[in-house]
């Protein structure tokens, strides 16, 4: 087993984390709940607390939660482990596990997610560790299906 691709999905969750935790209090710091800052067309700023998993998918329920994550870490390592010779996999691999641990970072600080990107059209408010891990999930499927060179 070669330690690079494990350090590179190391350093890409470590990044994300950051990045989320940094956006999250600043939102917390600077919009009051409720409130909405127009930041483009179709675009605000808001301050929301998501209790459940993404889109608020099983609210109020931790212990669903927590399960629901840990599972979906522990296979998703666990892939990883055995495919980490793929080229860029370390990539949506750190942003899967970034993004999730930046949520439960939330969870256990706040007891609910702070949300603050909000969409038109009634889409739910999300945030960095939600693009983070919907992007990964894209790229993963992408790594996944496409063809190895022959």
């Amino acid at each position: 087993m070669t330690r690079s691709p494990w350090i590179r999905a190391g350093l890409v969750a470590l990044a994300v984390i950051v990045v989320d935790q940094l956006s999250k209090s600043a939102v917390r710091g600077g919009i009051v709940p409720g409130e909405e800052h127009k930041l483009l067309p179709g675009l605000a700023l808001v301050d929301t607390r998501n209790h459940g998993v993404a889109f608020g998918f099983l609210p109020n329920d931790g212990v669903a939660v927590t399960v629901v994550i840990a599972l979906a870490l522990v296979a998703l390592l666990a892939y990883f482990a055995r495919h980490a010779a793929r080229p860029l996999i370390w990539l949506p691999t750190g942003m899967l596990v970034g993004g999730a641990l930046g949520n439960i970072i939330d969870r256990v600080r706040e007891g609910s997610v702070t949300d603050f990107i909000k969409l038109p059209l009634g889409w739910p408010p999300f945030n960095l560790a939600d693009t983070s891990i919907t992007l990964g999930v894209l790229i993963l499927i992408f790594i996944i299906e496409r063809p190895r060179s022959a």
